[in-house]
């Protein structure tokens, strides 16, 4: 069964608490604050047999759903991390749609993330979304939703779910992270946005070896110690998404600090004397061209366009050195 997480009871007790349920959900929020979690909860619950309203565990029906093999359930996913969901599936989708329940209850349908469909998958689910055939649900998960179709939102109940406050995600993470320090879960918790399942899996990426390096790779490019392509060479297995959001953080403390001098807002200790440094010597005109500049490049990793990782993090890595000079 999916983990049911403390900051989701609220929300849990108004989705499984109706007595009649919408046709479509979208399920919207950061990633890593356990949507996917909370949408297995309630497809369960939707299945079981006798649900309290948490799913029972015992039945038929869950027990198969148990076993991955529910004729009911369908789960719409990319075929390969990070990729998008094609048309075709679509189409599979949509045939499972409109056949009869095997159990005589409802059909469940989970698709995550629903940004990642293109545009014709997205488009091929419309129909189903609109006039979904029998008590048929579907549970559509998005970590984005401002990517989607309007055609896609304005056909589902949507639902924002909570992101935790700082104390209850430290918490939390203090006992799904024990070999961390304090100070370490409250460095991971701010790489992850505050979100605490994300918090978990940078660990498990080695978020921090990777920041150490990106980190004194930046100190050595700006004092002329090693050159933007040496370090893309070096920084190619770490994720450039991360590497563009980190970049784009350091952008904005700059000028915030630029704005306001307050030393409170430089962000994590390892780059505060670097981005005060960078705040003092460049000229504001600069800052906001290569801030322009890298959400423009980031929106195209996000798209999953076609880039030369190594060329674009070099011309990244050639503009941010550039960045200090006669203001």
């Amino acid at each position: 069964m999916a983990e049911a997480y403390p900051w989701q009871d609220s929300l849990w007790q108004q989705l499984a608490g109706r007595s009649q349920h919408a046709h479509a959900y979208l399920l919207h929020g950061p990633a890593g604050i356990g949507k996917r979690a909370l949408a297995e909860r309630l497809m369960a619950s939707l299945l079981c047999q006798r649900p309290t309203p948490e799913a029972c565990g015992e039945c038929k029906s869950c027990l198969l759903l148990k076993a991955g093999s529910h004729p009911d359930n369908y789960i719409l996913e990319p075929e390969e991390a990070d990729k998008a969901i094609k048309v075709d599936q679509v189409r599979d989708l949509v045939s499972f749609v409109v056949q009869t329940a095997q159990l005589g209850g409802r059909k469940v349908v989970l698709i995550e993330p629903v940004e990642s469909m293109n545009i014709n998958a997205a488009n091929a689910l419309l129909k189903s979304l609109e006039e979904p055939s029998g008590d048929t649900v579907l549970l559509l998960v998005s970590h984005q939703p401002s990517r989607l179709l309007p055609t896609i939102k304005s056909r589902c109940v949507q639902q924002a779910c909570p992101l935790p406050g700082e104390a209850m995600s430290l918490e939390w993470l203090a006992r799904a992270l024990p070999e961390c320090s304090a100070d370490e879960r409250v460095e991971l918790l701010t790489l992850a946005a505050g979100s605490p399942l994300a918090a978990v899996n940078l660990q498990a990426q080695g978020v921090r070896e990777q920041r150490a390096q990106v980190v004194e790779g930046v100190k050595k490019l700006l004092k002329q110690q090693q050159s933007p392509t040496q370090l893309a060479e070096e920084w190619k297995n770490i994720p450039m998404l991360r590497l563009f959001d980190w970049f784009c953080d350091w952008s904005s403390l700059i000028l915030r600090y630029q704005l306001t001098q307050d030393e409170a807002g430089l962000g994590l200790a390892d780059m505060r004397k670097v981005v005060q440094y960078l705040a003092q010597k460049s000229a504001q005109g600069k800052v906001l061209d290569i801030q322009d500049w890298i959400l423009a490049q980031r929106q195209k990793v996000l798209s999953k366009a076609n880039l030369n990782p190594a060329l674009l993090l070099e011309a990244l890595l050639v503009q941010w050195a550039g960045l200090p000079g006669q203001r």
